[in-house]
């Protein structure tokens, strides 16, 4: 009896993984060029010029790449979120069969950020690369030659840079995230509607936690950005690179980006979610 119920649960955390990461493919491959864009606007921060959506996008359309430029980056994107969706993910599923989650707002904020903690240690190299690509500074030539020169210049402290940030954005963001998207969820009682009805609510449900989720965040993400795009290793130090930020731009200069970040990640976060529960109810585990 014991056995079955430990198979059922391996089970379940596989399907939620594939599950995850599918949802997560698709739309990382859609909202890609909003990546890019919010990178370039915060890499411009150092020498503020006040560029924004338009004008960083107006550039990478002009230049020899044209319109795949903004899809720079998309392999280490995909390398990294595809599998960080799908550890999110079955780590949730796993905390939920032993219980731990869904009880209250509470026990979801703290599984959602668990879930994300994860997922961010395993794949920041990843995050390394795929920030260092959208930048266009690095002439990186695969994502494999980008891990090994990393490895040999920078060490592991390179290929681990800006993880304090990283796991300060991603926790928080999943958590209150995961806390907004339950809690919607259940007002809407999506339990009693019928299917095509309940996905648009589930989308909505997550635009809406997307979006809320990633204005509280964005100053993390801006420092994180800003240490994974220094190779030299000058500024690495959390406060040191919050301090410069504000005695070159301000305030204003923690939320650099927030809007290309928050189209795509409440976009990214709905679909990726609505796809989710779709597969999930289809394979029987919802």
């Amino acid at each position: 009896m014991k056995e079955g119920a430990n198979s059922s649960k391996k089970g379940a955390v596989l399907r939620s993984f594939i599950a995850g990461s599918f949802s997560a493919s698709v739309s990382t491959v859609l909202f890609q060029p909003l990546d890019l864009i919010k990178t370039r606007m915060i890499q411009r921060t150092v020498v503020f010029d006040g560029a924004t959506m338009v004008t960083v996008t107006r550039e990478v359309l002009s230049s020899d790449a044209k319109i795949l430029g903004l899809w720079k980056g998309i392999a280490p994107s995909l390398l990294r979120t595809v599998p960080g969706v799908g550890i999110h993910f079955s780590s949730l599923t796993f905390l939920d069969k032993i219980g731990l989650k869904g009880k209250d707002t509470l026990s979801s904020l703290i599984c959602g950020m668990m879930a994300r903690s994860t997922a961010a240690l395993i794949t920041i190299p990843l995050t390394v690369v795929k920030v260092r690509y959208e930048s266009g500074l690095f002439p990186y030539k695969s994502v494999i030659s980008a891990l090994i020169e990393m490895r040999s210049k920078e060490g592991y402290r390179g290929m681990s840079s800006g993880l304090i940030p990283t796991i300060l954005r991603d926790a928080p963001f999943s958590g209150i995230y995961l806390a907004f998207y339950s809690t919607l969820k259940q007002k809407a009682q999506c339990s009693t509607l019928p299917d095509h009805d309940a996905a648009w609510i589930h989308f909505l449900c997550g635009l809406i936690a997307g979006m809320a989720a990633s204005a509280v965040t964005h100053p993390a993400d801006v420092i994180k950005t800003r240490i994974q795009l220094d190779h030299q290793c000058n500024s690495r130090n959390i406060m040191n690179v919050a301090t410069s930020i504000w005695s070159q731009n301000g305030p204003k200069g923690y939320f650099v980006g927030l809007a290309p970040r928050m189209l795509r990640r409440s976009l990214m976060a709905a679909l990726t979610w609505s796809v989710y529960e779709e597969i999930m109810k289809k394979t029987g585990l919802k």
